[in-house]
């Protein structure tokens, strides 16, 4: 698709399709919508963060844009990733942790299909 250009109050702007702005957003370390994702824990009084929960918050955050990135539901990616979708569900809450093996599934699945759409094999 060529880019679009827009002109709005004497400025311009570049049209690009969510997907490719959530990509370049996710590249940039830049979260494209808070509000979807769950907060991160506070730090104790030391400044310390729990790790454990730091580690599974993290992890559904980056599940979160990964998916929403490549324009994928949980119910799409639960079935590219051969899990049910209220695990993947509950691992994007972050309040669950989740299993290796079901970590390298659903990493596994957003790789292939990161690779199918950039037409590779």
């Amino acid at each position: 698709m060529p880019m679009q250009r827009i002109r709005v109050a004497g400025r311009r702007f570049v049209l690009v399709p969510e997907a490719d702005y959530e990509r370049l957003c996710r590249e940039a370390n830049k979260s494209v919508d808070q509000g979807d994702l769950p907060p991160l824990p506070k730090p104790n009084k030391k400044g310390r963060l729990p790790a454990i929960e730091y580690a599974r918050i993290s992890l559904a955050r980056d599940l979160i844009r990964e998916r929403k990135a490549l324009g994928l539901s949980q119910q799409g990616l639960a079935g590219l990733a051969g899990v049910r979708q209220e695990t993947l569900s509950r691992l994007e809450s972050g309040k669950h942790t989740a299993t290796i093996r079901t970590v390298d599934r659903v990493s596994s699945a957003l790789d292939r299909e990161r690779r199918r759409r950039d037409g590779k094999k």
